[in-house]
């Protein structure tokens, strides 16, 4: 593992554009906006995305899948349908920048959840920065000096969710390719989304569709990339790159959707970025890899 992670330049430029890649993504969910409900939009971006799974059929077919790892992965597909469903909802109702900053909390419950479901010990240094980004979320959400919207209390709920279906995910690695944990995801979760999107169907037209399909290849390009710069670079080398995704996210709101500058959000964003930056170099002065980059939490 070594011999390829010995590029941090190139693993800088990989994040770089997967950063570009996501930021596109809640453009696209931003642009068409309420005009699809939230649960139908999640769906689509799922199904239409199902191409992409074409090389991961032969890995399905040889996986002799044990009932234990059918029942974790359907574990996994439920969460993380749930927090799609929650994630798209979030980005009908608040700014880019305030979704990108909160989304920063799922690495933070993992370490949580990796203490409670996976026996991890909590050390002083990652209890403080647990601390620390709660604190940074608390500085995002201001209760008691704004009225809080259903978004923000939705993507608290997604950063929830998203924990859950990467410590699952983690469990599953150990006995599974990363291809068929992959593609289980995606066929999981376009079954989990189907029944919340009929409930709320809308027919959509021919441009809907073609966005969505370009969501999809974005978000596809984006999971891509990341793997890239894991590849070319250690975490530690390439998660402080990923604040600049809110840099993308606040110019975005406030160029493209008028959505204006909120210095709150990017100071609270950058204290939880910064307390998931240092659990991640703790974990990896310590030789351990449960708290996931920032990206992996993406939909």
């Amino acid at each position: 593992m070594a011999q390829t992670q010995n590029r941090p330049v190139a693993g800088v430029l990989w994040m770089l554009v997967t950063g570009i890649m996501f930021v596109a993504v809640t453009a696209i969910v931003k642009h068409v906006g309420s005009d699809l409900p939230a649960a139908q939009s999640a769906f689509l971006r799922y199904l239409l995305g199902l191409v992409f799974l074409i090389p991961a059929i032969g890995p399905l077919r040889r996986a002799k899948l044990t009932p234990r790892a059918l029942k974790l992965f359907g574990f996994r597909g439920l969460v993380h349908t749930f927090g799609v469903a929650s994630w798209f909802y979030a980005m009908t109702q608040i700014s880019i920048a305030e979704v990108t900053a909160m989304n920063y909390l799922a690495p933070v419950y993992v370490t949580i959840g990796a203490a409670f479901f996976l026996g991890e010990k909590l050390a002083l240094r990652r209890i403080l920065a647990v601390g620390v980004a709660l604190i940074g979320a608390m500085v995002i959400l201001r209760p008691g000096f704004r009225e809080l919207s259903p978004g923000h209390f939705a993507m608290l709920f997604t950063a929830v969710m998203f924990a859950g279906s990467y410590l699952t995910a983690k469990v599953m690695a150990d006995e599974v390719s990363p291809a068929v944990v992959v593609a289980m995801l995606s066929v999981t979760v376009t079954i989990g989304l189907a029944p919340l999107a009929a409930m709320v169907w809308v027919t959509p037209t021919m441009e809907q569709l073609i966005w969505m399909f370009v969501l999809a290849c974005f978000a596809t390009a984006g999971h891509y990339t990341m793997t890239l710069a894991f590849q070319a670079a250690p975490v530690t080398v390439t998660q402080p790159v990923t604040f600049l995704q809110l840099f993308w996210a606040v110019l975005l709101g406030a160029l493209v959707f008028d959505e204006g500058f909120d210095s709150w959000v990017i100071f609270g964003g950058l204290i939880i970025l910064a307390s998931v930056s240092f659990i991640t170099w703790r974990e990896a002065v310590l030789k351990r890899s449960t708290t996931p980059p920032v990206p992996a939490t993406k939909v």
